[in-house]
């Protein structure tokens, strides 16, 4: 069923650059530590709260392919219930907070071929995004590079960015991602949302049927990174599965499960995963997941039920009266 589930959005990124995965049906009944989320209505956050406060980042998208406008909501149209129950909505941030944003780069494999192209389309994602946003660019192959920590200077940034040079080496992606959840946003403003944007084929060396070693961190570990973390982590998937075949770097299995994967951190994350056929349709893609992170609403409740017991507490977040949307956040989270 899981992998049916992924069959059926992966078919549908495929004609189309940028698709929001939005469904109808209900949620699932609560889903063990390690389960992986299906499309739904709305998604909500798995977190281990160490505090009174829950706290839900909520991504609201029009119906529209989510692509149509949306508008301003307030604390009033949201609507938060734990395991059915509502709750009382005690923190609200608008989707006018500011930012800090780690743009992930794979540079590794067919990539590194088109560096100029990969260069002019972050250039293009730091204009886009909003002034009162922080940026930080880290790239990657068998290693994590650091390009420009976190930044409100745009001109330096581009500046940076310009002298990326082309790197040498295999595809840790997994340990990539891993640093920069652990490492670009320290230490951490409490008055600034953190997320990672990962442009990547997904292929990590650590896959079956693709040589060379792989990341040192294993898979389910960085996806159970991904599930407790507070940063969102948003996955650009870059089609190089033509010329890595062709070249016998990787296998089409590989590519299959990479994609698999990227579908599996972008719903622990509770964000959308995107696709881009070619380097050139990056452009439209970064405009297109700024647009998305400039819907994302901070809201935190405390949980009527105080009990720290480590069961898995399941939370729907819900839009009042607006038929129109739908929002996505995480799935739940373990009261411990």
């Amino acid at each position: 069923m899981v992998f049916a589930a992924y069959c059926v959005l992966l078919t549908a990124y495929c004609f189309s650059p940028v698709r929001a995965q939005i469904e109808d049906e209900p949620p699932p009944p609560p889903p063990p530590p390690r389960a992986i989320a299906q499309g739904r209505d709305v998604e909500v956050e798995t977190i281990r709260v160490d505090t009174e406060l829950v706290d839900l980042n909520v991504s609201v998208f029009s119906r529209d392919d989510g692509r149509g406008g949306v508008g301003e909501l307030g604390k009033q149209d949201f609507l938060v219930m734990e395991n059915g129950s509502p709750e009382e909505i005690s923190f609200f941030a608008s989707a006018s907070e500011p930012f800090d944003l780690v743009l992930l780069l794979d540079l590794s494999g067919s990539t590194v071929k088109k560096l100029g192209l990969i260069r002019k389309s972050a250039i293009r994602f730091v204009e886009a995004a909003r002034p009162t946003d922080r940026i930080g660019v880290v790239t990657f192959t068998d290693a994590a590079a650091v390009v420009s920590p976190l930044t409100a200077d745009r001109a330096a940034l581009v500046e940076r960015i310009k002298t990326m040079g082309k790197p040498l080496g295999g595809t840790n992606f997994w340990d990539a991602l891993s640093f920069v959840l652990k490492k670009s946003f320290e230490p951490r403003d409490p008055s600034r949302r953190q997320a990672v944007i990962v442009m990547s084929d997904g292929v990590d060396n650590g896959l079956p049927g693709v040589p060379g070693p792989g990341s040192m961190i294993e898979y389910e570990d960085l996806l159970e990174m991904v599930r407790t973390s507070e940063t969102i982590v948003i996955p650009i998937y870059l089609d190089t599965e033509r010329e890595m075949l062709k070249e016998h770097k990787a296998t089409a299995e590989a590519y299959e499960l990479a994609r698999k994967q990227l579908l599996e951190l972008a719903a622990e994350s509770g964000s959308l995963l995107y696709s881009a056929r070619k380097v050139e349709d990056l452009k439209g893609v970064y405009e297109q997941v700024i647009r998305d992170l400039g819907r994302v609403y901070s809201i935190g409740y405390h949980p009527k039920n105080q009990r720290r017991d480590g069961a898995w507490r399941a939370v729907t977040v819900r839009l009042v009266n607006r038929p129109d949307l739908a929002a996505r956040t995480r799935r739940g989270y373990y009261a411990k």
